[in-house]
């Protein structure tokens, strides 16, 4: 991701929390996981076919577009929910996490504004070309002509 669009930062002993424009990055500092989540993170096949088997342990970067809710809990952590993975509950204090909580829901509602955009005009462009696909191929009148 480009520095530029980092919205966000908190850096806590132990690890970091990154907010971009369309990604909550969560990064450990040290240690074997550390080691592992670089790893993980450096090859996309990786990250996608073994990334939900060690989810548990490591937190992954997550798209905003897949966050299905962020709220502050009782103790001032924040609890971020994601279909079809395992919840993320980051220790922050509860100043720090109120203003994450409201910066990423502005920008979840956003990203997903802007994926659901993406979506129609993909759906859109795919009919197009389906179109011009079916008008390209020759009649069947033709094709038993030929034959």
């Amino acid at each position: 991701m480009a520095t530029e669009d980092v919205v966000m930062v908190i850096k806590k002993p132990h690890f970091t929390v990154k907010l971009h424009k369309t990604l909550l990055e969560l990064d450990l500092k040290k240690g074997l996981k550390k080691e592992f989540e670089d790893v993980l993170e450096a090859k996309p096949m990786l990250r996608e076919s073994l990334g939900f088997l060690f989810q548990t342990m490591i937190p992954l970067d997550v798209p905003l577009r897949n966050i299905e809710s962020v709220k502050v809990e009782k103790k001032g952590q924040v609890k971020i929910v994601i279909p079809s993975r395992r919840d993320i509950v980051i220790p922050l204090k509860p100043k720090e996490s109120q203003q994450l909580v409201e910066k990423m829901n502005e920008l979840i509602s956003a990203e997903k504004e802007r994926a659901l955009k993406e979506m129609e005009e993909s759906e859109k462009t795919r009919k197009a070309f389906a179109q011009r696909i079916t008008e390209a191929e020759p009649s069947r009148k033709y094709r038993e002509a030929v034959r």
